[in-house]
């Protein structure tokens, strides 16, 4: 309680515990917590590989300034090695003594290769020796071989090699996972093998399904002497490396934005070691090698029991075991889409809001589709940012191009981590006739725009679609996310003019309907919530409903410390960081913070301000957190929505579920603790995303396509 901020750094390990916590959770089928474990471990090398690097690189500097909530670098990263150290003991103690019997209790086996038969270890080592043996490269480290460059996220293996004389030698071996090779291995299950639980399965019914698995590094090992003829192999020993992967564009080595992105993704792999991973048993002689070689320092060594690289998990989701899944639901289609013969004429009629993945994403594909083959259509202009690596939505509009249209994108280069995939749609773009930018280079384009214009027989009509969410098929099915549907011609004119800014030359044009950042977004909240401040100070209705990933801006944190001040009601849904302390007297006590963590990931964002009751209530969706790179360093936009009957679907059949929710929500506590929500003493248990997932019809408005609007759930 020292300070009135909490350091985002440990708020986000605290959202790490979060996940690992649905991994623990009885209540999620057993290939959906190791899904959740997977995440935990894939999610916390991300934090080393992006936010812990950058504190290095700070004390590296010689910088001692505090950030805002008291803290040094050098005083976060030992922060971050405590907490860090604790989850992951708890995450790999978790998986060892209790997934892995769960799992073989439900007969998917993950055998230690000394457990296996004689009949089984010759089928492995003949697939070893088919399979794996001509991808290996053993690499001595002697006066005449330097110490070879370990890549990121690489698992290796430490070895100690002993020649005829009794002299012992180093070598390194990088086991081929990912793309290259299944990190586990199929094992061949025999009839007497008495490792299959004998007792019905714990979490499904799994029928007679068998499958066992040993892990690659294992297989390996038991075959090094085919890589090391001549010479015995004394020691074996797991090690993992991760490096710092954040590109960093600056201004003046950017004359070509694409070149450059392409040298940086090349320098990834070489950024500086922040986290090096061994096994607990590594002896010290072998750690310090590492640690030398490396040229780190003992505090960035990460000892763990266990096997490492537990992100490999996710692999076992791939099997087909549905009894042992999340059920599918099949996505919702709104009346007003199903009922009209085209797209544009159901946007003409009215606006149309949806809610994914509980809705289904196919209406954008189609819109874009619909565009591409429309003879009446004239232009297209789309942001990209996240798309995946197969993209219905870029490969219409490579077709739109093809059929003459005007079609113009702005792709997104510097999208963490989706460079590689960006920059081959950006080119496959271009070589289809698409006018592709790549945005500014101080900038990120983050917004989710994408403009149609028609020629109609009253005039030129533009049709815009905004979203919280990426373009991207895949994550649509697996992130809640919000998208609008309009021919509003205040929003299709600010639609013009911010693609117009972000492909030529305009600068900040003053927007009619849109919020856009920089500055806008950030202006147009703070004056929102200044008349919350005003609202409750005349004794009239106050109330502010954020949900959105993360508040970490302090001047965003001290507004609505204002607010909490002056008497507003203050609710957050906040999934990942919050720097906001709630519920401190004098500071805090009218704000109330939740996180819900569940089988979707939380991507939408609302902004909702109560203005004083009745018809006055705003609501903002968009791409925008509360944080400093959102509202200063990015191109967002918020859009309203002002259709009396969407206003009231978004606060009654969206906002209020998610507040209500007391099964997959915690609330943050002033020390900075999240409790999970329980019900009230008589109160039913509530799921917010199942509710989604179930009451389609109960929340979908019927009203004709005559109305001007209306809510798609």
């Amino acid at each position: 309680m020292a300070n009135k901020y909490f350091n985002r750094e440990m708020s986000q390990l605290e959202f790490f515990l979060r996940v690992l916590e649905e991994a623990m959770d009885e209540r999620h089928p057993l290939l959906e917590r190791i899904k959740f474990l997977s995440i935990f471990h894939n999610t916390l090398d991300e934090f080393f590989m992006i936010r812990a690097s950058g504190l290095v690189e700070q004390v590296e500097a010689g910088l001692s300034e505090q950030s805002e909530d008291g803290l040094t670098a050098t005083e976060q990263l030992r922060l971050i090695r405590e907490r860090s150290t604790v989850l992951t003991e708890i995450a790999y103690r978790f998986f060892h003594e209790t997934l892995q019997t769960r799992l073989a209790q439900n007969n998917i086996v993950i055998y230690n290769y000394n457990e296996l038969t004689s009949g089984q270890k010759a089928s492995l080592d003949a697939y070893f020796d088919e399979k794996v043996y001509p991808v290996l490269t053993p690499l001595a480290v002697d006066p005449g071989h330097p110490f070879p460059h370990i890549s990121n996220l690489s698992l290796n293996l430490a070895i100690v090699v002993c020649d005829a004389q009794g002299e012992e030698h180093f070598a390194r071996l990088k086991i081929p996972t990912g793309a290259i090779l299944p990190r586990f291995v199929p094992v061949p299950l025999e009839e007497a093998d008495d490792k299959i639980a004998l007792t019905a399965p714990l979490d499904g019914n799994v029928g007679d399904s068998k499958f066992g698995f040993v892990w690659l590094e294992q297989l390996v090992t038991a075959n090094l002497s085919k890589l090391f003829e001549g010479v015995d192999v004394c020691q074996t020993y797991p090690f993992r490396v991760i490096r710092d992967a954040d590109l960093e564009i600056r201004e003046d080595e950017a004359g070509d934005l694409l070149q450059t992105i392409e040298t940086s993704l090349q320098r990834r792999g070489f950024g500086a070691v922040v986290n090096l991973t061994v096994n607990s048993s590594m002896p010290d002689q072998i750690k310090n090698l590492l640690i030398d070689n490396l040229e780190i320092t003992p505090n960035e060594v990460y000892p763990v029991v266990g096997l490492l690289g537990l992100s490999d998990l996710i692999e076992l989701n791939d099997l087909d075991l549905p009894a042992l899944k999340d059920p599918p639901f099949k996505p919702h289609v709104p009346i007003v889409l199903r009922n009209s013969q085209n797209i544009f004429n159901a946007i003409r009629a009215q606006d149309i809001l949806l809610h994914h993945p509980y809705d289904s994403f196919a209406p954008v594909i189609d819109f874009i589709k619909t565009a591409a083959d429309d003879p009446d259509v004239l232009a297209i202009k789309q942001t990209i940012y996240r798309v995946g690596s197969h993209s219905p939505v870029v490969e219409e509009l490579a077709k739109a191009a093809v059929n003459g249209k005007q079609v113009s994108t702005l792709v997104e280069l510097k999208a963490r981590f989706d460079e590689e995939n960006n920059i081959e749609w950006a080119r496959a773009l271009e070589k289809a006739g698409v006018h592709v930018v790549y945005g500014s280079i101080e900038l990120k384009t983050h917004c989710k725009v994408l403009l149609v214009v028609r020629k109609e027989p009253d005039g030129i009509r533009r049709y815009v679609h905004l979203s919280t969410g990426n373009y991207n098929v895949k994550t649509a099915r697996g992130y809640t996310d919000l998208g609008f549907f309009t021919c509003n011609p205040d929003i299709g004119a600010d639609a013009s003019m911010l693609f117009n800014s972000l492909t030529g030359y305009s600068y900040q044009p003053k927007f009619r309907k849109l919020l856009v950042s920089p500055h806008g977004v950030r202006e147009g909240l703070f004056q929102r919530i200044k008349r919350e401040i005003e609202h409750a100070q005349a004794g009239r209705p106050a109330h502010i409903i954020f949900k959105i990933n993360a508040l970490v801006d302090f001047a965003s944190v001290d507004m609505l410390y204002k607010a909490s001040q002056a008497g507003v009601k203050v609710d957050l849904v906040v999934r990942t960081l919050c720097c906001l302390r709630p519920g401190v007297p004098g500071l805090s006590e009218n704000i109330r913070v939740t996180s819900i963590v569940g089988r979707n990931l939380e991507h939408s964002r609302i902004y909702y301000f109560c203005n004083g009751g009745g018809n006055q209530q705003e609501i903002y969706l968009g791409s925008a957190d509360l944080m400093q790179r959102n509202l200063d360093r990015r191109v967002e936009t918020l859009f309203p929505i002002e259709n009396a009957a969407l206003k009231e679907h978004l606060y009654t059949n969206i906002l209020q579920p998610y507040l209500r929710d007391n099964q997959k929500a915690r609330v943050l506590l002033p020390d900075g603790r999240y409790d999970r929500v329980m019900p009230d003493t008589g109160e039913a248990a509530f799921d917010a995303q199942n509710w989604f997932s179930t009451h389609f019809n109960e929340v979908e408005p019927h009203l004709p396509l005559a109305q001007p609007a209306v809510a798609l759930r």
